[in-house]
């Protein structure tokens, strides 16, 4: 009983936590399998921000749940954000789950796996669910362990967990606890372990991750700790690019802002979530910045990088969001130009201030504002994209695409790549010249040395 399978909901920090995990039962023993129907231990990561997800995994667990009926000794395990919402209740919908780890916890289930097993191994019944979601000191210096496959050019890297921003719709506070940073040198040297291994890009992960380290480390000369670590990844010769999410408006200061001219491997690309455009519906979601604000960080970054590239959140259907609220929403969102966004309806989350706030928003309007904003996005989108035909961009080559004839890779930007290739340049970034793009892809050919401005295709 040593086979695990781990499915992963929600966000790219679920995804970092699950690879964190998985790097620690591998090292305890333990085989990780890429299919559900080969594993022997089901470890389901789940995600909170809408009652839509938690209900995805709960439905998912159900499922599995027939399996024990067969196999008594086949292990469900659910962690992370929707364990740490709803705990033991859980076990009143899923009552034959073994274990519920919270989001403190998730270095401990590889000795709760190995508790498991041994009872099982005994020929005794554990008899109880382990349940564990208590707050845990230190907790966020133990996502530090990477599970890379073969030539992977890209890391998440966890700095700092927790959230102290109270925003009224935002159950995440509850679900990650308060902001707690990891310590910079343990970064740095984790960042150049990954350069170590072929990594070349990392991304900085955080719940507000510009928030790092403002209650452990100083400012020095204007330097916020954040860009101070921004500052010591790019010193670590091998890693070439840098991204990080997921930030907040406030924590764009100048020092920030004039990163993005003077640090060459920080990628000129930002997701900067706005939630809304409204100022009244921003003061009603507890978020401290204003329309115009925002709009001076968004002016302030293409300053410094013309090229910039922006992503952002939005939620539509707020309570008591009006007509002409959602019309200072699309006339920002539409002001900005962005290049992908996340639209979402807002969603009831109980616990939450705005659960209880009155003038809640029909489905009807809510659905109507959603395909608005993504209509203007697709928009923005296909008109920026149709900009790069004929223009040759740096790209890292991750690996082959979905269909296995070509290969794929990223701007700088972000922006996904399809091209010819061969396989010994995973890893490497290569100027790619665009010859077509999709709202959502880029097509080109890559740009051989030597050649002038002629352009081929390198034979796969």
């Amino acid at each position: 009983m040593n086979r695990v399978h781990l499915k992963t909901y929600g966000c790219q920090m679920n995804e970092r936590d699950s690879e964190a995990v998985a790097a620690m039962l591998r090292a305890r023993g333990y085989r990780i399998v890429a299919r559900e129907d080969d594993c022997d231990i089901l470890l389901l990561n789940t995600c909170s921000v809408r009652d839509a997800a938690e209900q995805k995994a709960i439905g998912k667990a159900g499922n599995v749940l027939a399996r024990k009926k067969k196999n008594p000794d086949f292990v469900l395990g659910i962690l992370g954000c929707m364990a740490q919402n709803r705990g033991a209740s859980l076990l009143d919908q899923l009552p034959d789950v073994d274990l519920i780890v919270g989001t403190q916890k998730f270095h401990q289930v590889p000795g709760y796996l190995d508790n498991l097993r041994a009872a099982r191994d005994a020929g005794v019944p554990l008899g109880h669910t382990i349940v564990d979601l208590a707050e845990e000191a230190g907790s966020q210096n133990t996502i530090r362990d990477h599970e890379l496959a073969d030539h992977q050019v890209g890391a998440f890297v966890s700095i700092q967990q927790g959230c102290n921003m109270d925003c009224s719709f935002c159950i995440v506070p509850k679900t990650r606890g308060d902001e707690r940073s990891r310590p910079m040198d343990d970064i740095a040297a984790e960042c150049r372990g990954l350069a170590a291994r072929g990594v070349k890009e990392v991304t900085l992960l955080g719940q507000i991750v510009t928030s790092y380290g403002r209650r452990d480390y100083v400012h020095t000369d204007g330097v916020s700790p954040f860009v101070q670590l921004l500052e010591r990844v790019h010193a670590i010769e091998g890693i070439e690019r840098i991204r990080f999410t997921s930030p907040h408006p406030r924590g764009f200061k100048q020092d920030l802002v004039e990163a993005y001219g003077r640090l060459p491997k920080l990628c000129g690309y930002v997701h900067l979530p706005m939630q809304s455009g409204s100022n009244r519906i921003l003061r009603a979601m507890n978020r401290p910045y204003t329309r115009e604000r925002y709009r001076e960080i968004v002016d302030a970054l293409r300053t410094a990088r013309p090229d910039m590239y922006f992503s952002t959140d939005v939620i539509v259907g707020f309570p008591g969001e009006t007509d002409a609220d959602f019309a200072e929403t699309r006339e920002l969102f539409e002001a900005c130009n962005y290049d992908m966004a996340y639209v979402f309806k807002y969603s009831i989350r109980s616990g939450t201030p705005a659960a209880g706030m009155e003038g809640q928003v029909s489905e009807e309007q809510k659905e109507a504002r959603n395909q608005i904003l993504l209509e203007v996005l697709r928009r923005n989108s296909e008109r920026r994209n149709a900009t790069l035909v004929g223009t040759v961009e740096e790209v890292l080559v991750e690996g082959a695409d979905k269909t296995g004839l070509r290969y794929t890779g990223r701007t700088r930007g972000n922006r996904v790549c399809v091209f010819e290739a061969d396989s010994r340049l995973i890893g490497s970034m290569v100027p790619l010249r665009i010859t077509r793009a999709s709202v959502s892809t880029l097509y080109g050919e890559l740009v051989l040395a030597g050649v002038g401005d002629g352009a081929a295709g390198v034979p796969a």
